[in-house]
């Protein structure tokens, strides 16, 4: 009894203490929403988002289509339906009280790249009237980064109950869940994947207790809820969460067929393809490069970042120019919190060197997956030289050989190898469907119209 209530004590400590710290990324409540969407904020004030998608199209700054015209109602519904909404606060009279739900229902917007889906929803995100504190806007990979990041933090000040027979079980999703909804309630997810087995685990449980609270969610999603991590790991203890997903978000497909970034125009050179006259593009990018450093404060030098707890040295930057190579920010070890300390340090990255990838190099190919949809996110500039045009970047072979890393994973889950065959994490099904993506925004990239939207100094 003596060990129940120390523990108990302990445990309501530790939640004030998390409270207190603040919500998660509480300072990033537009992140990756386009600066031209918030920069008509303004001029749009008090307008719904059917009006403003409206009268886009009249401008003529819009090319319209039905599905975008089907999920602008879908969302507009929404909007009208969240202005007298309020979700409950979470106490022990509302728990024994509660008659029904009384959440309101999102959206999971589903379809093929470059339709539109996150314009829609970036601007709904900023058009609804609910309050700019009571709302988030982020990229999922980095809200899912944040909650990892989290439930370390919440781990470490649990204290050890010695004596005891058998540890006590803790669960911290709920704390997190607390941390989040003192004061957010509408959550506004961009590219909702699950790759990872370790965001494939906490999701039910993370989400169960977000929706009890009364979140709303809209996402947006190249899958539909019932492809989500497809041929994945331990897959069947993942499913409930995606009844869940269903149970509070309505699903609406948006498979256009068009691709709308390859629509952009014009085009800026800042692809270059080393082609078979072996023309020299490292003098091209070292132009740039000292075009571009000249318009700094500061010299070319390495520099170092302490992130997590470990030094990671980029051996050319300028101000906030970075220079690197395919091999520097792809074949090491660095992961999504190193590219979004990139996206937050530099304007412009030049990238060197990216080779055509197979899935003999799945983890530089998943890292580079990262690596540009951060940067797309961020809305970083790019340069680029390559081995192949953008569209070729990335081969799928129907004959893969287990690299060194596939084995040993292999090894310790203790699975054969004939039963790879429909586990995406070897196969390489997520990497084929992630670049679909990729050469997408690496078109859009090259756009005038993306260079635009951080400054336009260095056009």
């Amino acid at each position: 009894m003596a060990t129940c209530t120390f523990f108990l004590k302990n445990f309501n400590f530790v939640r004030l203490r998390f409270l207190k710290a603040g919500q998660i990324s509480a300072q990033l409540h537009t992140e990756g929403v386009s600066k031209n969407l918030l920069d008509d904020k303004d001029k749009y004030y008090g307008v719904s988002v059917k009006d403003m998608y409206r009268d886009k199209l009249l401008k003529g700054e819009l090319k319209g289509d039905i599905c975008q015209q089907e999920l602008v109602e879908r969302l507009h519904l929404l909007e009208k339906r969240l202005r007298n909404y309020e979700p409950q606060k979470n106490t022990v009279f509302t728990k024994l009280f509660k008659k029904g739900p009384s959440t309101q229902q999102g959206l999971y917007i589903h379809g093929s790249v470059g339709g539109g889906k996150t314009m829609l929803m970036d601007m709904f995100f900023i058009q609804s009237c609910v309050p700019i504190e009571k709302k988030l806007r982020i990229h999922f990979h980095s809200f899912m980064l944040d909650v990892h990041n989290k439930i370390h933090e919440i781990k470490k000040t649990i204290p050890k109950i010695y004596g005891a027979r058998k540890p006590t079980p803790f669960d911290p999703l709920p704390l997190v869940a607390d941390a989040i909804c003192e004061r957010l309630w509408l959550l506004c997810f961009d590219e909702f994947q699950v790759t990872d087995i370790a965001d494939a685990m906490i999701l039910k449980s993370l989400f169960t207790e977000l929706f009890k609270r009364g979140v709303v969610m809209v996402t947006t999603s190249n899958r539909p809820p019932e492809d989500l991590y497809k041929h994945g790991l331990q897959r069947v203890n993942f499913l409930p969460f995606i009844a869940i997903l269903k149970e509070h978000c309505e699903s609406v497909s948006m498979d256009t067929g068009i691709d709308y970034r390859f629509l952009h125009g014009p085009t800026m050179q800042t692809y270059f393809v080393r082609d078979r006259w072996e023309r020299d593009v490292d003098v091209e990018l070292n132009a740039i490069f000292k075009r571009l450093a000249s318009e700094q404060n500061d010299i070319a030098r390495p520099r170092t970042y302490r992130i997590k707890g470990r030094d990671v040295t980029f051996r050319k930057t300028c101000g906030h120019i970075l220079d690197t190579t395919f091999d520097e920010l792809c074949a090491r070890a660095l992961g999504a919190a190193d590219y979004l300390q990139i996206s937050q340090s530099f304007d412009v990255v030049l990238l060197r060197d990216i080779p055509k990838m197979t899935l003999s190099i799945k983890p530089a190919a998943r890292r580079f997956i990262t690596l540009i949809d951060t940067l797309y996110d961020n809305k970083v500039r790019l340069v680029c030289s390559a081995d192949v045009p953008h569209v070729q970047l990335f081969e799928a072979s129907d004959s893969i050989d287990d690299d060194i890393e596939d084995r040993k994973l292999m090894d310790d889950l203790g699975i054969r190898r004939h039963e790879t065959s429909k586990l995406s994490l070897f196969t390489g099904a997520e990497e084929v469907f992630a670049f679909t993506r990729v050469v997408s925004r690496l078109q859009q990239m090259q756009t005038e119209d993306y260079w635009k939207l951080r400054d336009s100094k260095y056009l």
